[in-house]
């Protein structure tokens, strides 16, 4: 029952393309365009699907292999579990150590986390099609429900975009805009989001018919409301919305952690599917993120972000009978070599350590490493591939290609929403409300597909404890954490006045390696409590004369 975006459904076209396909000659037309536009669109099926379907690609935008959640870097980079390898600031390179190092670059002027244009944007189009319906449609009703309950499917989604960065934000929901306006609540925002998908998923099919395999169902509307409202802190709420995937959705976890975030499975209740050719649409995830030896054999080891695991992120790992490990031994130099093979099944799909087999070849990442390769942070502009940590993200990638991945595109699948999340989404929401035995419940099912053993009698800050680390484990490298850490207001806590670690190698197979903990960021991380909240950019205030901005920012 999973919901793929399959690729027949990306060639999307805005709605004044319709005349070129209809042939129409406009110019001999006294009608404005935009009004003819927009009743074309409703004289065909064929041409509503197009508008619609341009929505479904806001999905692969806001996903981790996409570029709108901050600027084409994974917000892990914000993190303890990630480092970027290189000083410079871009895309890739050194734009989440300046935000680590120096937050109070991110004003209302500057900020890569800032979607408030894109996202208004949007929810412009999205509003301008369901005017346009109520306008112009000459469909059945029942057609025309399915129509707006995508529409309103992903006007959710967008202002979901911008309610976890800013709270209350400016509610538009028609045609009728008001160019001075101010914010409303943060309680009406997270209304209008919960409203929008209880209207999806009342509406929504539990399952489309073959030609219409790939879009939204009922079931990613619930899932969509138990992430939304874990961050409004509508408990019950949340739960409600898990309990109408896991108890009537029809849905499994994947057999293997793998492919559990893989798509094309009975877990995945939401993806995006690229092109399978990878050569209309795609992405360059892998051209990204591969170890160093993936481009130096095809001559060109500049061009991968050298974006890797960091150590902290390692010892988060339980070992395979669910005890924590004791890494104090390599918090030093060493030559013994860590336990890898002693942790749990998700580390091993997540991270390249040394001595992991990638491709066919043995990553070992010394300085002088082929395959992987160390690099001590700050003495290269540049990780070009380098691992600044002693790790690689495997999480994600896809290890087929194995040809020029300066040619060969990307085109393994984006999973939005998955049921190992509202298992853990319903895990939270109801450890807040008391149900602890549920709550554990819900986190062992997540465990057990790790052959990890149950947590038993947790309570209070152990308990929460426990699903802060499942969520960590479980969804590492989704593009949760950031925004997890956030919402629990413990980024000024956890996140601040700290460093992020590696282990540098040393040595060679035949003489032994040396295991030597080291400093991968050379000065302390930081998080302001004003960055709980996002400002209101200066675009909208210089533009929008009732717009007030937050307190933080004042």
């Amino acid at each position: 029952m999973k919901t793929t975006v399959k690729r027949i459904l990306l060639y999307a076209v805005a709605p004044a393309c319709i005349l070129a396909i209809s042939g129409c000659n406009s110019f001999l037309d006294t009608t404005p365009t935009s009004e003819m536009s927009d009743k074309l669109v409703w004289t065909k099926k064929e041409y509503v699907d197009l508008y619609v379907n341009n929505f479904y690609a806001y999905v692969a935008r806001y996903g981790q292999f996409g570029s709108d959640q901050f600027s084409g870097n994974l917000t892990e980079g914000l993190t303890n579990t990630f480092k970027y390898g290189s000083t410079a600031p871009g895309t890739l390179a050194g734009d989440a150590n300046n935000y680590v190092f120096y937050p109070e670059r991110i004003t209302p002027a500057q900020n890569l986390l800032d979607e408030w244009a894109d996202s208004y944007l949007r929810i412009r189009r999205i509003n301008e099609f369901l005017v346009s319906m109520e306008r112009n449609s000459t469909f059945s009703d029942s057609e025309n429900l399915l129509y707006e309950a995508q529409a309103r499917f992903f006007r959710a989604y967008c202002y979901f975009q911008l309610a976890k960065r800013h709270g209350g934000v400016i509610l538009y929901t028609d045609m009728d805009l008001v160019k001075d306006k101010n914010r409303s609540t943060e309680e009406e925002t997270w209304q209008l989001i919960a409203d929008d998908l209880d209207f999806a998923a009342a509406n929504l099919p539990v399952k489309w018919d073959a030609a219409n395999s790939g879009r939204v169902t009922r079931y990613a509307a619930w899932a969509l409301k138990s992430r939304a409202m874990l961050y409004a802190k509508r408990w019950q709420d949340a739960v409600n919305a898990a309990d109408s995937v896991i108890l009537n959705g029809g849905y499994a976890l994947a057999p293997t952690y793998e492919e559990g975030y893989a798509g094309g499975n009975s877990e995945s209740i939401f993806e995006y599917d690229y092109d399978p050719t990878g050569l209309q649409v795609y992405h360059n995830f892998d051209r990204n993120y591969v170890p160093y030896g993936d481009y130096a054999l095809c001559g060109a080891d500049e061009n991968s972000s050298g974006a890797t695991p960091t150590q902290e992120m390692v010892e988060y790992y339980e070992d395979k009978n669910g005890n924590p490990v004791d890494w104090t031994p390599w918090h030093t130099t060493t030559t013994t070599p860590p336990p890898y093979d002693q942790l749990e099944p998700r580390f091993h799909a997540t991270i390249l350590y040394c001595g992991s087999t990638w491709k066919g070849n043995k990553i070992i990442p010394t300085p002088d490493g082929v395959h992987g390769r160390f690099l001590q942070y700050g003495t290269q502009t540049y990780a070009k591939g380098q691992t600044t940590t002693g790790y690689y993200l495997r999480k994600l990638l896809n290890e087929d290609i194995v040809d020029d991945l300066l040619t060969r595109n990307s085109n393994q699948p984006w999973v939005e929403l998955r049921l190992a999340e509202v298992y853990l989404n319903r895990a939270e929401a109801r450890y807040m409300l008391g149900d602890n035995a549920g709550a554990l419940e819900d986190i062992n099912v997540i465990r057990h597909r790790a052959e990890l053993p149950d947590k038993t009698g947790l309570s209070g800050d152990a308990l929460f404890e426990a699903i802060r680390h499942e969520r960590l484990i479980e969804l590492a490298y989704e593009g949760h954490l950031y925004w997890d850490m956030r919402r629990w207001r413990l980024s000024h806590v956890e996140y601040n006045n700290y460093r992020c670690h590696g282990i540098k190698i040393t040595g060679s197979e035949s003489a032994g390696y040396t295991y030597e903990y080291v400093d991968c960021d050379g000065q302390d991380r930081k998080f302001l409590e004003k960055l709980y909240v996002f400002p209101v950019p200066d675009s909208e205030t210089l533009n929008n004369s009732a717009i007030e901005q937050y307190d933080e920012w004042k």
